[in-house]
């Protein structure tokens, strides 16, 4: 799995009219390791995640990984998704959410890929800009999504 490369470059101001604009990443698998990997990470070793027999007689007929795993996965999925390089960018901050929404459990084994919609971005002060999107964790062969989740971040240019 490679980065994928910029397409083109714009300026923050010509991606600010671009709002509303969905990106689509490739497909990722979310692996038993990852998943105990995260476990061992955040002290989290419910057996529904780590303990693949007992997880078996569950109504999820197998371990699913963390819902904040799957959220974790943005910056990953977000580096899988074709997007223009923002000309002059200093640094991107996360600055927060204002929803999200576990929907769906991600089996382990299963493939998911992030949909990304630019809802704003917005020039707060001199060089900083808001950016709010909403992601949308897919789940290959799955009608309803992981996850839908609506986030911030401060950009600087």
């Amino acid at each position: 799995m490679a980065d994928t490369e910029p397409q083109e470059s714009v300026t923050i101001q010509e991606l600010a009219g671009r709002t509303g604009e969905e990106r689509v990443s490739e497909w990722v698998e979310v692996t038993q390791e990852m998943i105990d990997k995260f476990a061992d990470a955040t002290g989290d070793h419910q057996f529904i995640h780590v303990d693949p027999a007992r997880a078996a007689m569950t109504p999820f007929g197998g371990t699913i990984a963390h819902g904040f795993l799957t959220l974790s996965l943005m910056p990953m999925l977000s580096k899988l998704t074709p997007q223009p390089k923002i000309a002059g960018m200093k640094m991107g901050v996360n600055y927060g959410g204002n929803k999200v929404r576990f929907l769906t459990p991600v089996r382990s084994g299963s493939r998911v890929r992030g949909r990304f919609k630019t809802l704003e971005l917005v020039e707060k002060r001199p060089g900083q800009w808001q950016q709010t999107v909403e992601l949308t964790i897919e789940i290959e062969g799955q009608d309803k999504p992981a996850l839908i989740a609506e986030w911030i971040s401060q950009l600087f240019v």
